[in-house]
């Protein structure tokens, strides 16, 4: 820290100097021509020695952050990089000569610049003997001093606590790290293709709602002062995208943020991204065909293939998808009697024989969800659609014309963590303001998460909601599974962390005290 404080000390006095000199250390007069890469595929092939560079020559205009100086006396090469850098073209070089440049412009160069500084520079593009395309710099400026030095190593650095609370340090000097950003920005842009292409409509709703409704989940809350009344950040818009359905927007989407007040892991941010859409006069069949060949396109697109690695396993989106109902999975994956699964006491006589312990107060269904999440989530590595959750655990699901125990739901699992939860949704404003009242006396008898009733909802549901189906998607997972990360922090550019001077433990090994039950959050 000392070290740093002292080349910092030393940078603050370049930059003074050049202001007593009339020179500005943050100037912004300098108009950039190409990035780097647009250089190198511009000249790549045409590029001459530098003893044949011709006075007509193109003459390109780039600018960068420096990440090298080798300083030769009377010449120097200087290594930038900049947003077009990749991890194939880390860096681009450019050449600076005393006897070119000119004397007091070279002695400025090697007085005012370091490492970590934005310079621009204007020249022809030539080889050198090595082979290297360069620039031949004719006018070289400094567009802004970086006081700070940039890290050592930092390429590789296994602080993630650290890489997470600088992630403008971490994205300087890790390629790979903008790789995975620019990922998510492609899936993002896919995604709204895909859907508007399909006829969607993208809205946006509140973020602070009166009722915090639409998931099993604990909100964020604050107080409005002008009305007089507690708002919540939301924790999903999905009330409010069905009541544009309702409005007649018969196909809506958004894509956006939801805010939960749970704990934090591998798998879960406070603050995630969502995508929730709805599509009138459809089934969850039908959005279990569209999520196939939506999934299987995004892996297409990002790359160039249908499948992904993740965490050492070839992940395929070639549909169709592996399809079980809760109990199949019991059955196949952790290998429960059929006969097990349809009883209470079966499922607690299966608990015990593997060992797991399950509440003695918790109903038929909550247990045959808890012991599906203990059991078989984990091993569901391939995309597998889950199908066939019970009513009592999905207030906003249409029951099944089958069986009303069972409503028309899926979730989709993907390498162990869920990424998707879809339902035909339940449009009889008589149901589910009874749902709603049950998640009332859920509450009252301490389960904070359950639902709050929607008055204004209900009012909705009573104008007429068309026969609908719809489904949110956690877009960070998605992001984890298509760059092969592991933990949500990675493909989040400022991860909420806790305070540097509070912190004790680490970043990525906090427990998650949050509730991952069938309505897990997906970010």
């Amino acid at each position: 820290m000392e070290e740093t404080s002292e080349l910092m000390r030393i940078r603050l006095a370049k930059a003074e100097a050049m202001r007593a000199a009339g020179q500005n250390p943050f100037a912004n007069d300098f108009r950039v021509s190409h990035t780097l890469e647009d250089v190198r595929l511009s000249a790549d092939a045409t590029a001459p020695d530098m003893n044949s560079i011709d006075e007509g020559a193109v003459r390109y205009r780039v600018a960068g952050r420096v990440l090298a100086v080798n300083d030769m006396g009377k010449a120097a090469f200087v290594r930038l990089r900049d947003r077009s850098s990749t991890e194939a073209n880390p860096v681009f070089q450019v050449y600076l000569k005393k006897d070119l440049l000119g004397e007091d412009a070279y002695d400025q160069f090697k007085a005012q610049v370091d490492q970590g500084d934005i310079v621009g520079a204007v020249g022809p593009v030539f080889r050198t003997r090595r082979g290297e395309l360069s620039i031949l710099v004719e006018r070289f400026q400094l567009l802004t001093k970086a006081y700070r030095p940039l890290p050592d190593k930092w390429h590789g650095l296994t602080d993630k606590e650290t890489r997470f609370r600088q992630r403008y340090a971490d994205l300087i000097m890790g390629l790979d790290v903008r790789e995975v950003f620019r990922i998510r920005a492609k899936i993002v842009s896919f995604i709204r293709r895909f859907l508007e292409d399909r006829g969607y409509m993208e809205v946006e709703t509140p973020m602070l709602q009166a009722v915090a409704g639409g998931a099993a989940a604990r909100p964020f809350e604050t107080w409005h002062n002008a009305l007089g009344i507690p708002l919540y950040l939301r924790i999903a818009p999905e009330l409010y995208l069905k009541r544009l359905v309702v409005g007649g927007l018969e196909r809506v989407y958004e894509l956006n943020r939801n805010f939960r007040n749970e704990g934090m892991s591998q798998k879960h941010n406070p603050e995630f991204t969502m995508l929730e859409f709805y599509q009138a006069y459809a089934t969850y069949e039908d959005l279990i065909a569209l999520t196939q060949v939506m999934l299987s396109e995004l892996c297409v697109a990002v790359h160039g293939r249908d499948t992904t690695e993740y965490a050492g396993h070839t992940i395929s989106f070639a549909a169709p998808f592996a399809r079980y109902t809760v109990r199949e999975a019991l059955t196949t994956i952790a290998g429960i009697d059929e006969s097990q699964t349809g009883t209470l006491d079966g499922l607690r006589a299966a608990a015990a024989e593997r060992g797991v312990h399950v509440d003695p107060k918790a109903s038929y269904a909550k247990t045959l969800v808890f012991l599906f999440e203990e059991l078989c989530e984990k091993k569901l590595l391939q995309p597998t659609f889950i199908t066939r959750y019970p009513a009592e655990i999905s207030p906003l699901s249409r029951k099944s014309d089958e069986d009303p125990e069972w409503v028309d739901r899926f979730e989709l699992f993907i390498a162990g963590n869920e990424v998707a939860n879809a339902f035909s949704e339940l449009n009889d404003p008589v149901d589910q303001k009874a749902r709603f009242e049950d998640q009332v006396a859920a509450r009252a008898a301490g389960d904070d998460e359950a639902h709050p009733i929607d008055h204004d909802y209900i009012r909705a549901l009573e104008y007429g909601m068309p026969p609908t189906a719809g489904q949110g998607i956690g877009i960070d997972r998605i992001a984890m599974l298509l760059t092969g990360r592991d933990s949500i922090r990675e493909v989040i550019f400022f991860p909420h962390m806790r305070p540097e001077q509070f912190q004790s433990g680490t970043a990525d090994g906090a427990p998650d005290s949050g509730t991952s039950g069938p309505t897990d959050d997906q970010g």
